[in-house]
C-alpha cells in the first residue's frame, strides 16, 4: 500500500503558498510521497476565524512585507512583490478545479505553478479572469473551454466544498499541509515536517512502505 499524499492546501494570493508549491513536491518525494494541491480561498476562512490578511495587521503588517522578500532571497525563489495585494483568487481556483476535474493532477499543478509565477514575479493580476484564461492558454489549455468550466456550477461547488472541508479538517491559513493527520501551518514548517516524518519513521520504519 503506497504512502498518503501530502495534502497541500494553498490561497493563490498567500506570498508564503507560493514558496511552499516552489518545494512541496521535492519534500514529499524525499519520503517517498506525492503531494496533493488542493486550492482554497482564505477570504471565508479569514470570516469564519475571525483574522485578516497580515498586511492589514498593525506592526505585523511591516514585518510581513519584509519577511516575503527574505524569505524568498534566503531560498532563492523569484520573487517581486505585487502592485495590487492581497487580491480575491476565485477565479484562479476554480480554473485550477476546472483543470484537474477534466485533465488531471498533472496538468492543474502546471497551471498552479504559472498562476503563481505570474502573479508573484510578473506582477499580473490573477483575479482578473481575462488574466487567468490567457494563463490557461499558456498552459495548453483550450481558452474557451476554460472560460465556460469556470463558471460551470459544479465547479463552483465542489471549490466551495473543498474549501469547507479544509476548515473542516482545521486549516486556517496558506500554505497549509497534512501529513498523515499532522497539521503544519506555514512555509516555514517544512523542516519540522521533514524531522517530525524521520523521528517517526525511526520509531516505525514499515510507514516508509505502508
Amino acid at each position: 500500500m503506497n504512502p498518503a499524499p501530502f495534502e497541500f492546501y494553498f490561497d493563490f494570493s498567500s506570498p508564503y503558498g507560493y514558496f511552499a508549491s516552489t518545494q512541496i513536491d521535492a519534500l514529499a518525494n524525499e519520503f517517498g510521497r506525492t503531494a496533493s494541491w488542493h486550492p482554497i480561498l482564505l477570504g471565508p476562512i479569514f470570516k469564519q476565524s475571525g483574522a485578516k490578511p497580515v498586511v492589514d495587521v498593525a506592526l505585523k503588517g511591516a514585518y510581513a512585507l519584509r519577511d516575503f522578500a527574505r524569505t524568498a532571497e534566503l531560498f532563492d525563489i523569484p520573487y517581486a512583490h505585487p502592485a495590487n495585494f492581497p487580491i480575491g483568487t476565485v477565479a484562479a481556483a476554480r480554473a485550477m478545479m476546472w483543470i484537474e476535474s477534466r485533465h488531471g493532477p498533472a496538468k492543474a499543478i502546471t497551471f498552479a505553478r504559472k498562476a503563481y509565477h505570474a502573479f508573484f514575479v510578473d506582477g499580473r493580476d490573477i483575479g482578473d479572469t481575462d488574466v487567468v484564461i490567457t494563463l490557461g492558454g499558456d498552459a495548453g489549455l483550450d481558452a474557451g473551454q476554460l472560460a465556460e468550466g469556470m463558471q460551470d456550477q459544479a465547479i463552483k461547488d465542489a471549490l466551495r466544498k473543498q474549501v469547507e472541508e479544509a476548515m473542516g479538517k482545521g486549516v486556517f491559513g496558506s500554505p497549509f499541509i497534512i501529513v498523515d493527520g499532522e497539521p503544519f501551518w506555514g512555509f516555514d514548517r517544512f523542516d519540522h515536517i521533514r524531522r517530525w516524518l524521520q523521528r517517526r519513521y525511526r520509531q516505525a520504519p514499515s510507514a516508509f512502505t505502508r
